[in-house]
């Protein structure tokens, strides 16, 4: 029995109380502009804004697969940047997404959440233009962040 609970609905309106962070996968070359990062930069143009500025200013800073920013959007509302994928698109070195890559910023967003007493909602976090599979990541979310008590709620779009 999996600790995450599935609703149906939009992961950038989260559900519940409290404060909330949501966590997606970008890729590592600085690219935003497909997925559920659309859905992010209609409602706040932040979390954008921070990654770009992130990635083009990253020979100083710790931008790097594994590695999460976190923005916040509102004043119990935070959005967590996790480099989670290799490149953009599926090729001779397989899907882009990096399971390593999403377990090591997953661990980053289970310390933030517990220290501000916080929720995580998400999509299916890297099984989209990422092409990963879900049998891959739910268990790396239990381990990460369910396991360790963290509330997580996955969004399946309408």
């Amino acid at each position: 029995m999996s600790g995450i609970t599935y609703v149906r609905g939009d992961a950038t309106a989260p559900q519940g109380k409290g404060v909330k962070v949501i966590a997606h996968v970008c890729n590592d070359l600085g690219g935003w502009g497909k997925g559920f990062v659309v859905a992010l930069s209609r409602r706040w143009p932040e979390p954008e804004a921070a990654y770009r500025r992130w990635h083009r200013e990253r020979a100083g800073n710790d931008f790097a697969l594994g590695a999460v920013q976190f923005v916040q959007v509102g004043p119990y509302l935070w959005v967590a940047n996790m480099v989670g994928q290799r490149g953009m698109r599926t090729g001779s070195k397989g899907v882009p997404v990096r399971y390593a890559a999403i377990e090591t910023a997953l661990g980053a967003v289970a310390v933030r959440a517990g220290e501000l007493g916080a929720s995580v909602h998400m999509p299916r976090i890297g099984c989209g233009l990422a092409g990963g599979r879900w049998s891959r990541v739910e268990p790396i979310i239990e381990g990460r962040l369910t396991g360790e008590g963290v509330p997580v709620t996955v969004y399946d779009h309408d």
